[in-house]
């Protein structure tokens, strides 16, 4: 894509959201902040991050998993041993709603967006609400730098792209815990880990380079 991609700390990654929500604000017209890393690198980390420390009510967050196919299709589809691979998200659903979110004036009625439920571990609809007014909306998932399909069309919808990283041995931990939370056994937790997980995260760490900037949240 032509772009340098430089690092940058937490606190350097807020300064630019801040700086997002003023232009936005300045223009009349909203941005729209991707957020890309593998599984358990930090994006719900840095996403609470920004929430916390934006103005109120200046951003509010989309996550792709919310268009994660439902158990059942997965199962019909013979693709639920691998849950979290490109396939089996509606990328053309999660483009739809970004280029509706991107179009939307001050004026128009708020846009409905999906989330994922992790103790369901299923995705639910029309649980996010994304007020015409706000400025800046952050949407964060593994494939948002991805050339797979439809997910190819999601960069050119955002005004920023960043990477996060972090060392694998830290986020093996971090998804190994996250599992166990979540219901698996440890044992069943360590091997989802080690085989679907990291095959989809071989795929992010691809399109890192696409990136604007890379955050680092090895100590968060």
């Amino acid at each position: 894509m032509g772009r340098s991609t430089e690092a940058i700390a937490p606190e350097e990654a807020v300064s630019r959201a801040l700086l997002l929500v003023d232009e936005a604000r300045r223009s009349g017209t909203r941005r729209l902040l991707g957020i890309a890393g593998a599984p358990g690198a930090g994006k719900s980390t840095l996403t609470q991050l920004l929430e916390e420390r934006l103005p109120e009510s200046s951003c509010v967050v989309v996550p792709m998993d919310g268009f994660h196919l439902a158990d059942v299709a997965l199962e019909r589809l013979g693709r639920a041993d691998r849950k979290g691979a490109p396939d089996t998200f509606d990328a053309g659903g999660y483009v739809a709603l970004l280029q509706r979110i991107r179009s939307a004036m001050p004026q128009d009625p708020s846009v409905w967006a999906p989330m994922f439920e992790r103790e369901l571990e299923q995705p639910l609809a029309g649980a996010i609400e994304v007020d015409a007014q706000v400025p800046l909306v952050i949407t964060e998932g593994n494939y948002l730098l991805s050339d797979d399909g439809a997910f190819a069309q999601v960069p050119a919808l955002l005004d920023a792209r960043w990477f996060i990283e972090v060392p694998d041995a830290l986020r093996h931990e971090r998804l190994i815990a996250r599992h166990v939370q979540y219901g698996k056994s440890p044992q069943a937790a360590r091997e989802w880990t080690l085989g679907p997980d990291e095959t989809n995260a071989r795929r992010v760490a691809a399109t890192r380079d696409r990136a604007d900037a890379v955050v680092d949240l090895t100590a968060r």
